[in-house]
């Protein structure tokens, strides 16, 4: 696996996924943004220090910024307390001839949330973004402790979505149950996303990974996985009946999932929902293609009152853009660098 370069370089740019949440500054610094204050240490180790000597807050979100310096164990569990559903919006706008982008919108309970990027050894470079109420972080407060800082070196390990220096990009939104094989090294829900995005280049070899694990919905509500890559492939995940089902998959125009399994659900029913019937005929009248602006502008129509973040990832510049609280005109954005 050839290593990929150092990640998180600010870029005074914007990047697009194509679909719902999101706050900025443009033209803010990923690794010093403007509004950014850095966090006080204590209690840690020289080494875990060095982890997250980059922490800084970036707005009041409050959204944090960090680049997680260092090696992390993949499959160290994180005991998380388990809520009711989460309500998500994904989509892939498949721009091949310009930046295909994955987008989605994080609809939830109040929390901080977290920018986050990583360079493991052995692995590929990423950026995801993590609700820290899960790790017990709840205000700004929580960061500058030493015991906020303990919880931030286990962040690396729950992606809620992400996109690593190969393209490709997962996400996930819940759904009324997930029933998956048996077998292999199990995993929490959470975790398989960092496996994908550490190990798999294209959403073909994301799907080899979740079939080499049994994933663990004990601390959360059961999921479906949302795929795409650089390549314009895309395709959603679910576990049904005993084993993954792959659905959706292909290099289509667009793809998207939200929160109701797709095995098993007729295409017209589908667009009976109101979020994922409003995209589709905003994507459908694209044919795919939508700029910066147009995939704010759909993530927008689908948010909800609890939409918490809204993030476009450009899957071949590696350009994110991320809006927190629905606040539409403040965009902050970031480059990952792309292999």
């Amino acid at each position: 696996m050839k290593k990929p370069r150092a990640a998180a370089v600010a870029a005074p740019f914007l990047a697009l996924a194509v679909l719902l949440s999101g706050c900025a500054d443009p033209g803010a610094s990923a690794r010093s943004p403007r509004t950014s204050r850095p966090a006080s240490g204590g209690g840690l180790s020289a080494g875990d220090e060095a982890k997250l000597k980059s922490l800084r807050q970036v707005d009041d979100h409050p959204l944090w910024h960090l680049r997680f310096e260092g090696a992390y164990e993949r499959l160290r569990a994180v005991r998380v307390e388990r809520r009711p559903d989460f309500g998500c919006s994904l989509f892939f706008a498949n721009d091949d001839r310009n930046d295909p982008r994955f987008a989605r919108n994080f609809d939830w309970r109040h929390g901080p949330a977290l920018l986050l990027f990583t360079d493991p050894p052995d692995g590929y470079a990423s950026v995801s973004v993590v609700d820290t109420s899960y790790l017990g972080l709840g205000s700004a407060a929580d960061f500058t402790t030493a015991r906020g800082k303990r919880a931030l070196l286990q962040a690396p390990l729950l992606p809620f979505d992400g996109m690593n220096s190969k393209g490709l990009a997962v996400g996930f939104a819940s759904v009324d149950r997930a029933d998956g094989p048996r077998g292999g090294t199990r995993v929490g829900s959470t975790r398989i996303q960092r496996i994908a995005l550490d190990k798999a280049a294209t959403v073909a070899e994301a799907l080899r990974l979740f079939d080499q694990y049994e994933l663990d919905f004990t601390d959360s509500p059961p999921l479906h996985y949302f795929l795409a890559d650089a390549t314009g492939d895309s395709a959603v995940v679910e576990l049904v009946g005993g084993r993954n089902v792959v659905a959706e998959r292909g290099r289509q125009p667009w793809n998207g999932a939200v929160n109701f399994t797709f095995a098993g659900t007729p295409a017209a029913e589908r667009r009976n929902d109101a979020r994922y019937g409003t995209a589709a005929k905003t994507l459908d009248a694209a044919r795919g293609v939508l700029d910066t602006g147009g995939s704010l502008e759909l993530l927008r129509s689908v948010a909800q009152p609890h939409t918490q973040w809204s993030v476009v990832y450009g899957l071949k510049t590696g350009r994110v853009t991320l809006v927190t609280g629905q606040r539409w005109g403040k965009r902050h954005e970031f480059t990952l660098p792309m292999e």
